[in-house]
């Protein structure tokens, strides 16, 4: 584990399950790389559901499969990206949209006009997003299939002061995006005030 670390090699082992229960819904959530080529980053592509019965304390997540793809052109981590949305019969595509803007879109509705897609911006930093995903893992509450080594050691190096590994946390950018729409914005909703009529 990296000094600081958010998550640590502990937590991660003891949130891992032999299998997946019946989920509410799944996502697959996208971050797609800068540039293309063997030396760029990463396309983080990861699945992602969520048990969604009963209040929100109650909601637990599961990462079911790191698809995420290296060296790959744009139309190659799209169509692995879609790939993953029909393998696992998922209702939405999630991807972040700060370096390709409405091309991510375009490139995926090329490939498929049908993919249900929404585009995410990041507005906060790396670590500011990552830590209410954390805290998810703290209280128990996010489980992991068994094989996904690469995405574990990207969260153990993800730190409070930053990314402490090599090139980019694509892996842990994709699984924040993916709880944050399953489960953390989600939450925000149904915790807000309701106006009672009189």
């Amino acid at each position: 584990d990296a000094e600081g670390a958010l998550w640590s090699a502990r937590m991660i082992e003891a949130c891992q399950v032999p299998h997946v229960p019946e989920l509410t819904r799944v996502v697959v959530a996208v971050d797609p790389p800068v540039t293309s080529g063997k030396a760029a980053d990463a396309c983080g592509i990861l699945v992602v559901g969520a048990v969604m019965d009963g209040p929100p304390q109650d909601w637990r997540a599961y990462v079911i499969e790191d698809a995420s793809v290296q060296g790959a052109s744009p139309v190659e981590w799209a169509r692995a990206a879609i790939a993953a949305l029909v393998r696992h019969d998922a209702e939405r595509m999630v991807a972040e949209v700060n370096q390709g803007g409405d091309l991510v879109e375009t490139l995926v509705r090329q490939i498929n006009p049908q993919v249900p897609f929404r585009a995410v911006r990041a507005m906060r930093g790396k670590v500011l997003r990552a830590e209410p995903v954390a805290a998810l893992y703290e209280q128990g509450r996010v489980h992991h299939l068994r094989g996904l080594g690469p995405l574990e050691d990207q969260m153990c190096q993800m730190t409070q002061g930053g990314f402490v590994g090599k090139g980019s946390p694509d892996r842990v950018d994709a699984l924040v995006w993916a709880l944050h729409d399953l489960m953390l914005a989600p939450m925000q909703t149904w915790l807000q005030p309701r106006m009672r009529l009189l």
